[in-house]
């Protein structure tokens, strides 16, 4: 019988990290929760550029030709039903039997922030930084600064091995 997916705790993640089976660079030992590890936003964003044409969505469709990069130095005000990008500082890189799920944190969804869109899983095998879909939710702007701890990532053990090779497989920059 093979054993359920389950998510992993902090003592197994910290067994992993330990076994350099699962990297966080850079990582702190205090970014772990319970069931967790805090990812912080990087320094810089992408900020999608109005328009009235419309973009459209098929399999060659690039956000890159959509948005442009800014650097946060110092702070990023985001304002109500504005979508940006943003990319964690860390580098995640998973084993084959590991995945994950990025989640907002609980002290900042409560005051409106979204953090990811619909692409919150982590494929195992990945080795790159997270993008993240950060949107403001809230009638208030929301004032975001590099390096706070905005997400977290939920780790779980896979049926089998895999390792995703995909368009953002090796992702470093917005």
């Amino acid at each position: 019988m093979r054993a359920p997916m389950a998510v992993l705790t902090r003592d197994a993640i910290l067994e992993e990290i330990r076994r350099a089976r699962l990297v966080i660079d850079p990582f702190s030992e205090d970014q772990v929760g319970p069931a967790s590890i805090d990812l912080t936003l990087g320094d810089e964003i992408r900020v999608i550029e109005p328009g009235a044409t419309p973009i459209v969505l098929d399999e060659n469709a690039d956000y890159r030709d959509h948005t442009r990069l800014v650097r946060i130095d110092g702070r990023y005000v985001l304002q109500p039903g504005v979508t940006i990008h943003g990319i964690t500082r860390e580098r995640v890189t998973l084993p084959e039997d590991l995945c994950g799920f990025l989640e907002g944190r609980s002290r900042f969804a409560r005051l409106g922030l979204l953090i990811h869109v619909t692409s919150a899983f982590v494929h195992p095998g990945v080795s790159n930084r997270q993008v993240l879909e950060i949107g403001n939710l809230s009638g208030h702007p929301l004032e975001l600064h590099s390096g706070v701890r905005i997400c977290q990532i939920v780790l779980m053990r896979t049926e089998g091995a895999a390792v995703y090779a995909g368009r953002f497989a090796t992702q470093e920059e917005l």
